[in-house]
């Protein structure tokens, strides 16, 4: 593909990642039925999937070898961690470690062993993939990191991202991959 053709692409995955950057998958209408719920939440994970997919293809484009400076476009760099950090806090953590959960209900305050202790370890696989997906994405900036000077502001938020699996629990998959992009860094 020439270059013009490839920043096309990655502008037209930028809206794709944009479609997805902000739902949450953890909605609770109490207003719907199971049925209601059920397929408004299949709506939303099937965006917020399209969205991860999106991430993926982009950073795979952009550390693929020997690319033009052109395709690090920055907006779409942005739009990638800042879909990651969204759905790390409001869908990933949450689901996998229970000190991250806000009651609906506004009931008690629990400790974080209290609330560990009454968590369930099942997860849906839709939410497994995701997990994975956003590993994947957390992968592949610190990939981007090392071939690609990024601004200080955009460092920060990566770093951010690098450092907060670490106080999380059940996500070791995610905490190796923040390894790696915490390393690519502290390069800088």
């Amino acid at each position: 593909l020439s270059t013009d053709k490839t920043v096309k692409v990655l502008n037209i995955l930028e809206k794709n990642i944009q479609d997805g950057s902000k739902l949450s998958a953890l909605l609770n209408h109490n207003n719907d039925t199971e049925d209601e719920e059920r397929l408004w939440r299949d709506l939303i994970m099937e965006r917020v999937t399209k969205s991860a997919d999106a991430c993926l293809t982009a950073i795979n484009i952009m550390t693929s070898p020997n690319m033009p400076k052109a395709v690090y476009i920055e907006d779409v760099i942005e739009r990638v961690i800042q879909y990651t950090k969204f759905h790390l806090q409001n869908t990933l953590y949450p689901q996998y470690d229970p000190v991250y959960r806000v009651d609906p209900h506004g009931g008690g305050v629990l400790s974080s062993k209290a609330k560990r202790a009454k968590c369930s370890t099942h997860k849906q696989r839709v939410i497994v993939m995701l997990y994975n997906k956003v590993c994947d994405i957390v992968s592949s900036l610190s990939e981007l990191l090392e071939i690609q000077l990024l601004t200080d502001t955009t460092i920060l938020q990566v770093s951010s991202m690098g450092i907060t699996p670490f106080f999380v629990e059940n996500v070791s998959e995610l905490q190796l991959c923040a390894i790696k992009l915490v390393t690519a860094v502290s390069k800088f």
